[in-house]
């Protein structure tokens, strides 16, 4: 098979496939353009395998360039076009990859990491590749094994360096299975991801998922605000939104949420959403949010929560099994399902502690409860033992947000070891503009009604959080940021 033209086969012709500020553009040109460029990448060089890193805005050249690799047989990367030059000269370096796609605003910064990588990465700028498509001749779709390489799709670093997930030709198999089979949605609908299609929520959900439904999906090449989310909305009129949990608490906070009721669908992903944002969303829009989780080694969303009630569903063609026996203590899960990636690019421990044939097993921790459904408890690292219970922070961050929600901009708690050996939290969090008193009264007192054993011992007031370009916490760097606070009181 090959996962390209897979995605492509099913759009009428004259249906709009993408569209963007720039333009659109129907699934019978998307077609003719992505096989001539395939034959561009074919005519210079790019083997079966080999790698292209895509690093450009969101557009539909970088559609055409990103499925084009793919139809020859090529393996492309799409890169987060913010990335600081020593995390991009890692990737350059460690891919080896054969070519590099790339506009304006992105070559400069390429071109200097591939210089310290000292590697061969060719750069192909997008003004030069839309020239040699225009005289190419389209080719054949390369058929490739269901296991062969794909695509890769880098791992957020939410607990350290991103990791490389290898996704075979297969990934794309069960695209439709949530837009389809849970949200109802199909080719009449429209598409749209607040995400950047680097992102494997936006990646899986929103493109492949729209191109497989024969559906519109819409693009943005801007980094998305709640102010800029509204303008594409009413701009473009998307059906079906996939948006993290961080950007519906802003559109709340900005009293924006209600100018978008004629959206059919919201999904949230990239981490749990708080309760108190789905109830909040609802009293806004007249809408509820369907909670998904997903990985980037899964591509897509693998569990759903559809109605608020916490408890997980697999979702279509996903089986779930433990890698131990179920207990009180939440472990780590099994999921087997045709997304699931080889393994990580150069990273064979990581990959033989959490790949095994077709399935993947997260860092998640999970409780079972009953009929193949789950609760999820946060990540291994994230939950601690204090007074003999079992805590997640994660839920205490779920817990303060709905407590003092209304005067803080952003929160997240972290787990800390005292000197004496004892786990505790602190928390860590930013007061909206002119709020800062009624922030903190109101954090003392969401603090002070959460059971004893879950009470943060330490607060801190910052600017920002360190979160990921996808919007999760890093909660590694809240712990970095103590110990730096903490050495900076001793000194003084």
């Amino acid at each position: 098979m090959n996962a390209a033209a897979y995605l492509l086969e099913v759009g009428e012709p004259e249906k709009v496939a993408i569209e963007s500020d720039d333009g659109s553009i129907t699934y019978e040109r998307l077609r003719d353009r992505v096989a001539r460029a395939a034959g561009v990448w074919r005519s210079l060089g790019l083997g079966i395998g080999d790698r292209v890193l895509v690093l450009a805005p969101d557009s539909i050249g970088w559609v055409e360039a990103y499925l084009g690799a793919i139809w020859a047989g090529g393996v492309p990367v799409g890169l987060n076009s913010r990335l600081f030059d020593r995390e991009l000269s890692v990737i350059v370096g460690e891919s080896g990859a054969r070519f590099a796609w790339c506009t304006p605003e992105t070559a400069e910064s390429l071109d200097r990491c591939v210089e310290a990588a000292r590697g061969g990465t060719e750069l192909v700028g997008d003004v030069r590749f839309e020239a040699l498509l225009e005289r190419q001749a389209p080719i054949e779709a390369a058929q490739l094994g269901e296991d062969d390489p794909a695509f890769w799709i880098y791992t957020s670093g939410t607990t350290g360096l991103p990791k490389a997930a290898i996704h075979a030709h297969r990934c794309v198999l069960a695209s439709t299975d949530i837009a389809g089979g849970v949200l109802g949605a199909g080719r009449d609908d429209r598409f749209y991801s607040s995400s950047k299609l680097f992102f494997a929520y936006a990646h899986a959900n929103s493109f492949c998922a729209g191109l497989r439904s024969g559906a519109t999906v819409i693009l943005d090449r801007e980094w998305t605000t709640p102010r800029r989310l509204v303008e594409v909305v009413a701009r473009h009129q998307p059906s079906t939104m996939f948006v993290v949990p961080t950007l519906y608490l802003k559109l709340l906070q900005a009293g924006l949420a209600p100018q978008l009721r004629r959206v059919r669908h919201f999904v949230s992903a990239g981490e749990r959403l708080p309760a108190a944002i789905r109830s909040g969303w609802l009293e806004a829009t007249g809408r509820g949010i369907v909670d998904g989780y997903g990985t980037s080694e899964t591509n897509f969303l693998m569990l759903y929560d559809p109605d608020g009630s916490g408890v997980l569903r697999p979702s279509p063609r996903a089986k779930l099994s433990w890698r131990e026996a179920p207990s009180d203590k939440p472990g780590r899960i099994w999921i087997q399902h045709p997304s699931a990636a080889l393994g990580y690019w150069r990273r064979p421990e990581a990959t033989t502690e959490c790949f095994a044939p077709g399935c993947f097993s997260p860092g998640d921790l999970f409780l079972d409860a009953g009929d193949g459904r789950v609760e999820i408890r946060g990540r291994q690292d994230d939950l601690l033992k204090i007074a003999g219970q079992w805590v997640s922070v994660e839920d205490v961050d779920h817990a303060l947000v709905a407590g003092c929600g209304q005067f803080v901009q952003d929160l997240g708690t972290a787990p800390f070891e005292t000197r004496d050996g004892l786990n505790m939290i602190a928390v860590f969090a930013v007061a909206k503009d002119g709020l800062r008193e009624q922030a903190a009264a109101a954090l003392e007192a969401a603090i002070e009604a959460l059971p004893r054993q879950r009470r943060p011992r330490e607060a801190y007031w910052v600017d920002a959080l360190p979160r990921t370009p996808s919007g999760k916490l890093q909660r590694n760097k809240l712990i970095e940021l103590r110990v730096a606070i903490s050495e900076q009181t001793l000194v003084d």
